[in-house]
């Protein structure tokens, strides 16, 4: 075996194949040694295979009647499509035929209307209505006549029984008591009683004419039509009747005669007084519907019954016999276009389903094959016995290896946690030289230093993270954290590069993403900053837009998806189609958005999609098979141009994974790349993290800015959606403008509401003469005029007179919240950004204790805290911590490494924690006097932990010993704020 891997691996191409080898032989290898762990001895080996053996026919055998039951199943539901398709030919056919005659007796509604009403006299009688029936039947397929019946009122019929010469006929004895055809004599019918109005038939086709001089209003079903059509201007339709003289099935179908042209919104009432008729459409629905299907081929395979189902409980048959030898039923709408009357079709095979033939074959044959396997599959485990040496020296060479590089991971991740320990404390002790009295070349000398210690601790932190991915070390925590200030941070660090080279950076989250989330906080910084930092490098013009959505929200929106016109894009530079960076996620279908299938979550998980696209130099063709491979490069001379190791989107992709999510990108060379992936966390943070939300909360929207109106000025909508995205943060109402004429026109309007105005440069600067005409309305206005601001990307535009105030983008909370204080005089209450004298007034006259090993740590911090006017003593242990801090002491806080020699930070907290408690009971039970404890009953000094990596921090393990809080080493001033403000007030107070 050994002697055939060398050869292998000798030959072209041979780790290929020994992978492909090895993988082979490990398949084999688990196989082998289940058998053996599981079956024993060889008298076991035939008992437990007899067993198996018996067990595989069984299952067989159910294995193919469920094959048989399914493609029965299926046969079945081919001929419910075949029945419905069918089916659903024959009702699009009726109505289709329907529509037609009906839209032509509407259009015979307004000859008449034409032809009769409008001229005196009329150019139109009963035998020129009766041939223009007759001649245009062809176009009322359905139709078995036509008849016109007029409005006649009480007054005037006695004039008009003399014009026509003969009687109103009432037509209700005749639908109480049905005559057949030979007894039918219109002169024996009764005249219409008296009532207000009367509609006698004047006009009919030659088929119906027994009907003239019948009074429609005294027809029960009539009447209901002729009511309903003049009221509503529309075709209305009878429930099935049997017709007079026929005494077949049908319906009439009714259009009101009007004396002029009515506007749409007419009253019912101005409708009725413009009626001057109703023409009527007879449809004999057995004969017509029996005429239709015989046209079709296959009439003879199904029966079809046509009903009126205006009363669901009570359903009308108008057609067809309910008689079938197949229980398959079909039922198809019918629309005939009165929304008062439904109807459909009802469709069965007359011949029962025949065999399955199909399926009992199949199943057969695969019962016979399910067997031939059995017997080729114990064939073949008989002979793995004959590989049994070769799999043990296998793996023992697979431990070998593996052990081989666990050991180089474990040496790389130690050499680089001892060298980013110092690496700290020399960015501290740079820090703390800054603050001392330095020329301007020295300064350049230090800020040069600290880029490059700074350049090597991100260094040895993704080589660190490397050698943890590649040991299975890295894990993930489970803290709560606010997106919305984690994207803030994000373009806070990213806003000096961006606005150096002038381009848009923008976050946008969508409103279906909760606020709150649970994970980890500083991995997702991370992928993100990987992405974006990226961006930075190779973007030269156009913009870099990150957005956040639920996956859900993504793939069911199509305002979500990029199109390839520049006015859909944040910049307005093409960009890749954002769509192909994930089309290779295999949680999501390939078929499209409807068809797509998520993996199982539990209802307190959601999953995000986060993008990050740039208008860059895009990724060439040939490398983006290798983008995600670690320290790979896109080409050899990238390292020197833009710098980097390569490493960052191989992290970013292993810590994608662990976050249950996938990574993806789309990519167009010259015009820009877009990168995409989803992550999983959680929505619902436990008792712990409630707790600890408000150390995480970002900047919330004031109530001092609530209820205040906004106009965002901007002519691209993505990047005007972006604006009003940011500044709704703060409880501001925003309405969007497209250009600077319709800001003038709503200033003018309605200046006095509007608070503030934001518009875009390029849009400013693109006409100079609206823009002076919008200062000067906003001079002249009456009351206070709105605040003027111009967003831009660049601050080298200097702000004058004639210039708005200019707020500097990517647009933050924090920044925007800050420059509407600044400039509107409204306060906010913030957790973020703050100017360094707030802290100095915190931390002036505490006295503070600081517990670390490291003697240049506690340089570092005690320096850092110095600066702000704290009394600072130094110790180097857990032990002094307990010495100095059991009471009474005259300690405000204590800032505590948490990993220390012979005892850490964790243990000695918990001990201070637990002298505390007791002193405290002592003192509330009387045993101790608050006199000698400085007349003070409740002992607690704040705690901090202390840090060198706020990633790897294990916060509910610093909430279980007693830790009040943790800080970064070297200290940031807003971390460091956040902290100490929820303990401290101002000095000016005097308190704890």
């Amino acid at each position: 075996m050994n002697w055939f891997i060398n050869e292998v691996m000798e030959a072209k191409g041979g780790l290929v194949w020994v992978q492909f080898w090895e993988k082979l032989i490990g398949k084999c290898c688990k196989m082998h040694h289940q058998y053996y762990q599981y079956i024993g001895s060889k008298k076991a080996r035939n008992t437990w295979w007899r067993r198996v053996l018996v067990a595989w026919v069984l299952c067989s055998v159910f294995g193919s009647l469920w094959i048989f039951h399914y493609m029965s199943s299926q046969a079945t539901e081919k001929r419910k499509e075949g029945l419905g398709s069918m089916c659903d030919e024959r009702a699009r056919m009726l109505q289709d035929q329907f529509n037609v005659s009906m839209n032509h007796i509407q259009a015979m509604s307004i000859l008449i209307s034409t032809f009769h009403h409008a001229k005196n006299p009329s150019a139109i009688d009963q035998r020129t209505f009766a041939r223009y029936t007759e001649r245009t039947a062809f176009e009322r397929p359905l139709t078995s006549g036509v008849a016109y019946a007029v409005r006649v009122l009480h007054s005037e019929r006695e004039r008009f029984e003399k014009q026509q010469g003969w009687t109103i006929k009432r037509m209700d004895k005749i639908e109480q008591s049905p005559v057949h055809e030979d007894d039918y004599a219109p002169e024996d019918l009764e005249p219409s009683a008296t009532q207000d109005e009367y509609a006698p038939v004047i006009f009919a086709q030659d088929t119906i004419s027994h009907v003239v001089s019948l009074d429609m209003l005294s027809g029960k079903e009539d009447r209901k039509n002729v009511l309903r059509a003049r009221a509503s201007g529309k075709g209305v339709l009878t429930a099935p009747f049997k017709l007079i003289k026929t005494n077949r099935l049908g319906v009439i179908l009714t259009f009101a005669v009007y004396k002029r042209d009515l506007p749409s919104n007419a009253t019912p009432n101005e409708r009725i007084q413009a009626t001057d008729g109703y023409l009527g459409g007879v449809f004999d629905i057995e004969s017509l519907v029996e005429k239709l299907l015989q046209q079709l081929a296959s009439n003879q395979t199904i029966l079809v019954n046509v009903y009126d189902t205006t009363n669901q409980s009570h359903p009308i048959s108008m057609y067809g016999k309910d008689v079938s030898e197949d229980g398959l039923q079909h039922v198809s709408p019918l629309n005939f276009g009165d929304p008062d009357r439904k109807h459909e079709m009802r469709c069965r095979f007359k011949q029962k389903q025949p065999w399955p033939w199909l399926a009992i074959s199949t199943s057969i044959g695969i019962l016979i094959i399910a067997l031939l396997l059995g017997y080729i599959f114990h064939a073949t485990l008989n002979r793995i016995t004959k590989v049994e040496d070769d799999y043990h020296e296998m793996m023992e060479l697979k431990k070998r290896a593996e052990a081989a590089d666990v050991a180089k991971s474990q040496f790389l991740a130690t050499v680089s946690h001892e060298i980013r320990s110092p690496m700290n404390g020399v960015l501290g002790m740079l820090d703390l030289l800054m603050d001392t009295g330095l020329d301007f070349t020295q300064q350049d000398f230090v800020r040069s230093v600290q880029d490059s210690g700074k350049a090597l601790v991100s260094l040895v932190n993704e080589v660190l993270d490397q050698a943890k991915i590649e040991s299975g070390k890295l894990e993930l925590e489970a803290i709560p954290f606010n997106l919305q200030a984690i994207l803030d941070d994000i373009l806070s660090l990213f806003s000096g590069k961006s606005q150096e080279k002038g381009l848009e950076l923008a976050v946008y989250i969508s409103d279906s993403v909760p606020e709150m989330l649970v994970g980890d906080p500083g991995r997702f910084r991370q992928i993100i900053t990987n992405l974006v930092g990226n961006s930075i490098k190779f973007t030269e013009q156009g913009h870099i837009f990150i957005t956040v959505n639920v996956v859900e929200e993504v793939l069911e929106s199509i305002d979500l998806e990029i199109e390839s016109s520049t006015n859909s894009t944040l910049s307005g530079y093409p960009v890749a189609n954002r769509r192909l960076s994930w089309a290779g996620f295999q949680t999501l279908s390939q078929d499209g958005p409807t068809a797509c299938h998520f993996p199982p979550l539990s209802p307190d998980h959601i999953n995000l999609m986060v993008s990050v696209e740039d208008t860059g130099v895009g990724i060439p063709l040939e490398a983006q098979s290798h983008v995600f491979t670690p320290f790979m490069q896109v080409r050899p001379s990238t390292s020197r141009t833009h710098g980097g190791t390569g490493i960052g989107l191989s992290i970013s992709k292993c810590l994608v994974g662990l976050m249950k999510g996938e990574i993806g990108f789309a990519s167009v060379p010259t015009i820009g790349s877009t990168f995409t992936f989803t992550a999983v966390f959680s929505n619902e943070p436990s008792e712990y993290d409630k707790s600890q939300q408000i150390k995480n909360t970002s900047i919330s929207a004031s109530s001092a800015f609530k209820g205040m109106r906004a106009l965002v000025v901007d002519h691209r909508p993505i990047r005007a959606k972006v604006s009003r995205y940011h500044i709704q943060r703060l409880g501001i109402n925003v309405e969007l403008l497209p250009d600077l004429n319709q800001c003038v026109h709503t200033t003018m309007i309605g200046g006095s509401a509007i608070n503030m105005i934001f518009v875009e440069q390029d849009l400013w600067d693109k006409d100079m003469s609206i823009s002076d005409v919008l200062i000067h309305n906003l001079r002249n206005s009456n009351g206070v005029p709105p605040k003027l601001f111009l967003l831009t990307n660049s601050s080298d535009i200097i702000s004058d007179v004639l210039t708005p105030i200019l707020i500097l983008k990517p647009l933050r909370a924090g920044m925007l919240a800050a420059s509407l204080h600044r400039f509107m005089g409204v306060g906010i209450n913030r957790n973020g950004e703050l100017p360094v004298h707030s802290l100095h007034h915190l931390l002036l006259g505490r006295k503070i204790l600081i517990i670390d090993d490291n003697k240049v740590n506690r340089i570092v911090a005690a320096g850092a805290l110095k600066r702000y006017g704290a009394d600072v003593v130094c110790k180097n242990s857990g032990i002094d911590a307990i010495r100095l801090l059991t009471p009474p002491h005259r300690f405000d806080a204590c800032f505590m490494d948490i990993q220390m020699p012979e005892m850490d930070g964790f243990e000695a907290t918990r001990r201070i924690r637990e002298i505390e408690c007791r002193i405290n009971d002592s003192i509330e039970v009387g045993e101790q006097s608050k006199e000698a404890y400085e007349n003070k009953c409740n002992w607690h000094v704040p705690i901090f932990a202390m840090t060198a990596d706020v990633i790897q921090a294990t916060h509910e393990k610093c909430l279980r010993c007693g830790m009040d809080g943790y800080v970064t080493k070297p200290f940031e001033i807003d971390r460091l704020y956040r902290e100490v403000s929820q303990f401290f007030h101002s000095t000016s107070n005097g308190t704890l």
